[in-house]
Protein backbone atom coordinates (compact mmCIF):
# COMPACT_ATOMS: atom_id res chain seq x y z
CA UNK A 1 0.00 0.00 0.00
CA UNK A 2 2.92 2.07 0.71
CA UNK A 3 3.83 2.02 -2.76
CA UNK A 4 1.20 2.64 -4.26
CA UNK A 5 0.71 6.00 -2.64
CA UNK A 6 4.26 7.19 -2.73
CA UNK A 7 3.49 6.49 -7.11
CA UNK A 8 0.63 8.14 -6.99
CA UNK A 9 2.18 11.14 -4.60
CA UNK A 10 4.56 10.93 -7.60
CA UNK A 11 2.32 11.19 -10.42
CA UNK A 12 0.79 13.81 -9.06
CA UNK A 13 3.67 15.63 -8.17
CA UNK A 14 4.87 15.31 -11.81
CA UNK A 15 1.63 16.14 -13.44
CA UNK A 16 2.36 19.59 -11.32
CA UNK A 17 5.54 19.72 -12.60
CA UNK A 18 4.88 19.63 -15.96
CA UNK A 19 1.80 21.85 -15.58
CA UNK A 20 3.76 24.92 -13.71
CA UNK A 21 6.65 24.86 -15.64
CA UNK A 22 4.33 25.13 -18.62
CA UNK A 23 2.16 27.78 -17.08
CA UNK A 24 5.36 29.70 -16.30
CA UNK A 25 6.63 29.76 -19.48
CA UNK A 26 3.40 30.54 -21.13
CA UNK A 27 2.65 33.59 -18.97
CA UNK A 28 6.95 34.90 -19.36
CA UNK A 29 5.99 34.94 -22.79
CA UNK A 30 2.95 36.64 -22.84
CA UNK A 31 4.77 39.32 -20.55
CA UNK A 32 7.38 39.75 -23.50
CA UNK A 33 4.36 40.23 -25.72
CA UNK A 34 2.53 43.00 -23.89
CA UNK A 35 5.85 44.64 -23.16
CA UNK A 36 6.62 45.30 -27.06
CA UNK A 37 3.35 47.07 -27.05
CA UNK A 38 4.63 49.18 -23.76
CA UNK A 39 2.38 47.88 -21.61
CA UNK A 40 3.98 47.22 -17.88
CA UNK A 41 2.96 44.01 -16.28
CA UNK A 42 4.83 42.10 -13.37
CA UNK A 43 4.60 38.35 -12.82
CA UNK A 44 4.79 36.06 -9.84
CA UNK A 45 7.05 34.16 -9.38
CA UNK A 46 9.55 36.75 -10.15
CA UNK A 47 11.36 36.16 -13.42
CA UNK A 48 14.36 35.67 -11.77
CA UNK A 49 13.21 33.31 -9.47
CA UNK A 50 12.72 30.71 -12.44
CA UNK A 51 14.70 32.25 -15.21
CA UNK A 52 18.41 33.00 -15.57
CA UNK A 53 19.11 35.71 -18.50
CA UNK A 54 21.65 36.18 -21.38
CA UNK A 55 19.72 39.46 -22.48
CA UNK A 56 16.70 40.31 -20.63
CA UNK A 57 13.93 39.86 -21.74
CA UNK A 58 14.11 38.00 -24.72
CA UNK A 59 16.86 35.58 -24.33
CA UNK A 60 16.37 33.19 -21.47
CA UNK A 61 16.53 29.85 -20.13
CA UNK A 62 14.32 28.38 -17.30
CA UNK A 63 16.64 27.43 -14.48
CA UNK A 64 17.25 23.27 -13.97
CA UNK A 65 17.33 23.92 -9.96
CA UNK A 66 14.03 25.37 -10.08
CA UNK A 67 11.25 23.38 -7.92
CA UNK A 68 8.31 24.10 -10.03
CA UNK A 69 5.95 21.67 -8.03
CA UNK A 70 6.63 23.79 -5.49
CA UNK A 71 4.69 27.07 -6.62
CA UNK A 72 1.12 27.29 -5.95
CA UNK A 73 0.11 29.90 -8.19
CA UNK A 74 1.55 31.79 -11.61
CA UNK A 75 0.21 35.67 -11.68
CA UNK A 76 0.49 38.08 -14.41
CA UNK A 77 -0.76 41.29 -13.09
CA UNK A 78 -1.50 44.53 -15.22
CA UNK A 79 0.43 47.75 -13.99
CA UNK A 80 -1.23 50.28 -16.38
CA UNK A 81 -2.51 53.34 -14.95
CA UNK A 82 -4.59 54.45 -17.58
CA UNK A 83 -8.31 53.56 -17.85
CA UNK A 84 -7.95 52.00 -13.84
CA UNK A 85 -6.73 49.22 -15.39
CA UNK A 86 -3.86 48.78 -12.04
CA UNK A 87 -4.78 45.08 -10.80
CA UNK A 88 -6.01 43.47 -13.82
CA UNK A 89 -4.46 40.02 -13.65
CA UNK A 90 -4.45 36.47 -15.06
CA UNK A 91 -4.09 34.22 -11.96
CA UNK A 92 -3.74 30.53 -11.98
CA UNK A 93 -3.23 28.67 -8.89
CA UNK A 94 -3.68 25.51 -7.15
CA UNK A 95 -6.39 24.20 -4.31
CA UNK A 96 -7.66 21.30 -2.25
CA UNK A 97 -10.99 19.94 -3.25
CA UNK A 98 -12.39 16.49 -2.15
CA UNK A 99 -8.95 15.05 -2.19
CA UNK A 100 -8.14 16.14 -5.16
CA UNK A 101 -5.59 19.00 -6.49
CA UNK A 102 -7.35 21.51 -9.02
CA UNK A 103 -6.36 24.09 -11.09
CA UNK A 104 -8.50 27.35 -11.64
CA UNK A 105 -7.43 30.07 -13.84
CA UNK A 106 -9.28 33.23 -13.08
CA UNK A 107 -9.16 36.82 -14.69
CA UNK A 108 -9.68 39.46 -11.84
CA UNK A 109 -10.07 43.13 -12.03
CA UNK A 110 -11.17 46.16 -10.23
CA UNK A 111 -14.54 47.06 -10.47
CA UNK A 112 -14.40 50.25 -8.52
CA UNK A 113 -13.80 51.88 -5.00
CA UNK A 114 -15.67 52.52 -1.79
CA UNK A 115 -15.50 54.20 1.38
CA UNK A 116 -16.00 52.13 4.80
CA UNK A 117 -16.27 54.17 7.92
CA UNK A 118 -13.71 52.32 9.85
CA UNK A 119 -11.17 51.45 7.55
CA UNK A 120 -11.21 54.17 4.77
CA UNK A 121 -11.31 53.58 0.79
CA UNK A 122 -10.86 50.03 -0.38
CA UNK A 123 -11.40 48.63 -3.86
CA UNK A 124 -13.60 46.33 -4.95
CA UNK A 125 -12.21 43.41 -7.03
CA UNK A 126 -14.60 40.30 -8.76
CA UNK A 127 -13.42 37.49 -10.28
CA UNK A 128 -14.29 35.48 -13.62
CA UNK A 129 -13.53 31.96 -13.61
CA UNK A 130 -11.70 30.80 -16.62
CA UNK A 131 -11.12 27.39 -15.99
CA UNK A 132 -11.51 25.13 -13.06
CA UNK A 133 -10.43 21.25 -13.29
CA UNK A 134 -8.66 18.20 -11.47
CA UNK A 135 -5.16 18.15 -12.44
CA UNK A 136 -5.25 14.59 -13.19
CA UNK A 137 -7.51 14.74 -15.86
CA UNK A 138 -6.67 18.20 -17.20
CA UNK A 139 -5.75 18.79 -20.82
CA UNK A 140 -3.45 21.34 -21.24
CA UNK A 141 -4.43 22.04 -24.55
CA UNK A 142 -8.25 23.01 -22.87
CA UNK A 143 -6.67 24.82 -20.67
CA UNK A 144 -4.53 27.06 -23.09
CA UNK A 145 -7.72 27.45 -25.15
CA UNK A 146 -9.21 29.48 -22.78
CA UNK A 147 -6.38 31.59 -21.90
CA UNK A 148 -5.38 32.19 -25.53
CA UNK A 149 -8.88 33.77 -25.99
CA UNK A 150 -8.32 35.78 -22.86
CA UNK A 151 -5.55 37.28 -23.75
CA UNK A 152 -6.25 37.77 -27.72
CA UNK A 153 -8.94 40.25 -26.17
CA UNK A 154 -6.58 41.52 -23.53
CA UNK A 155 -4.02 42.53 -25.95
CA UNK A 156 -6.92 44.33 -28.33
CA UNK A 157 -8.32 46.12 -25.32
CA UNK A 158 -5.37 47.27 -25.03
CA UNK A 159 -4.38 48.40 -28.38
CA UNK A 160 -7.81 50.03 -28.56
CA UNK A 161 -7.21 51.58 -25.06
CA UNK A 162 -10.76 50.48 -24.18
CA UNK A 163 -10.86 48.18 -20.67
CA UNK A 164 -14.20 47.41 -21.41
CA UNK A 165 -13.20 45.08 -24.10
CA UNK A 166 -11.66 42.59 -21.77
CA UNK A 167 -13.70 43.04 -18.95
CA UNK A 168 -17.13 42.67 -21.29
CA UNK A 169 -15.45 40.15 -22.52
CA UNK A 170 -14.94 37.79 -19.17
CA UNK A 171 -18.39 39.04 -17.90
CA UNK A 172 -20.15 37.47 -21.14
CA UNK A 173 -18.17 34.49 -21.26
CA UNK A 174 -16.99 33.19 -18.27
CA UNK A 175 -18.97 32.34 -14.43
CA UNK A 176 -18.45 35.05 -11.79
CA UNK A 177 -16.03 33.90 -8.98
CA UNK A 178 -15.69 35.80 -5.86
CA UNK A 179 -15.48 39.46 -5.19
CA UNK A 180 -13.42 41.01 -2.39
CA UNK A 181 -12.06 44.01 -1.19
CA UNK A 182 -8.58 45.46 -0.59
Amino acid sequence: MAEEVSEDVGKLAAKRQTLTRSMIENFWQLWIRFKNIDVHYTMEPSPSVFASFEEFPEKWKLKENFNWALVNSVNLIDRTQAQGRVGDSLKAFYYQKEGSTRLRVVFEFCEGEQYYKYSGWKRIFSQQILFDGDIERLSFEKVWSVIAGVVKVWFESHLRKNRDVIISYVKENFEKGETFTQ
